[in-house]
């Protein structure tokens, strides 16, 4: 393991996928016990990526108080239902609160009719019950939830809003076999913001995979700018990255 601070952000690389996870899922479940402790409750968001699998895997073995925890994810697809096999909703509903049973778990309605009212439902939310944690990953394109390079801004005033996918985007959602082709993939997405994320004290930012590499580098050794949404971590106090070797590789040794 190596471990370096890129101005505020605490990044540490692991040999694998499972040791990056097994090391995030002690400081989440140390953040999420403190936030008990603390207030008798503790808001938690979870991404919903295959890059989260290693988190998840270990985090849900631990001996914690989940009716405490409040669920929230990051980002739904606008226009499937809550039982298609990529919806996030799905997602959190099985690998989640099927097997662990929170005290909620807020979904974003992805097919309402109205998009608006869902936004607001979901804001009011998150302002009554603030995010002690963050969990998310980083897009192949640099993105964060679906705050993609054309649409992440780091001084957004909503916490949600409605985006258009760029093609890298929806291209690595077929690349993680969610849908079958990019036809397939929907144009449209309800995101937490970058500002919505941000507020959050704690963020956990897991990114195993080769085909990362390149976005990790970029949020790293770049400029903090929109171009690549991931490079906001580093002004967040309280926040590591954590990799295994294959998304590190192209970091300087």
């Amino acid at each position: 393991m190596r471990t370096f601070t890129k101005d505020k952000l605490k990044v540490e690389i692991f040999q694998d996928a499972a040791q990056m996870g097994a090391a995030a899922a002690a400081d989440v479940y140390e953040h999420l016990s403190k936030a008990i402790a603390e207030k008798g409750l503790a808001n938690i968001i979870i991404g919903t990526g295959a890059s989260q699998y290693p988190l998840h895997d270990v985090l849900l073995e631990k001996d914690l108080d989940w009716s405490r925890v409040n669920v929230f994810h990051l980002d739904e697809y606008i226009g499937i239902g809550a039982d298609h096999p990529a919806s996030f909703r799905k997602f959190l509903r099985e690998r989640i609160a099927e097997k662990v049973k929170p005290g909620n778990t807020y979904y974003i309605d992805g097919d309402t009719p109205d998009i608006v009212s869902e936004i607001r439902r979901y804001t009011k939310l998150l302002t009554d019950y603030p995010p002690d944690i963050a969990c998310i990953g980083i897009g192949e394109n640099g993105h964060i939830a679906f705050n993609d390079p054309g649409v992440a801004d780091f001084n957004d005033t909503d916490y949600l809003k409605v985006v258009e996918l760029d093609e890298a985007c929806r291209r690595q959602q077929v690349g993680e076999g969610w849908y079958a082709t990019i036809q397939d993939v929907p144009l449209r997405a309800v995101t937490l913001t970058v500002t919505a994320i941000m507020n959050s004290r704690f963020i956990c930012c897991t990114v195993p995979d080769l085909r990362k590499a390149e976005a990790v580098s970029n949020a790293l050794n770049g400029e903090i700018a929109e171009y690549c949404p991931a490079s906001v971590l580093r002004r967040h106090n309280n926040a590591v990255l954590y990799l295994d070797e294959h998304a590190a590789s192209k970091l300087a040794k």
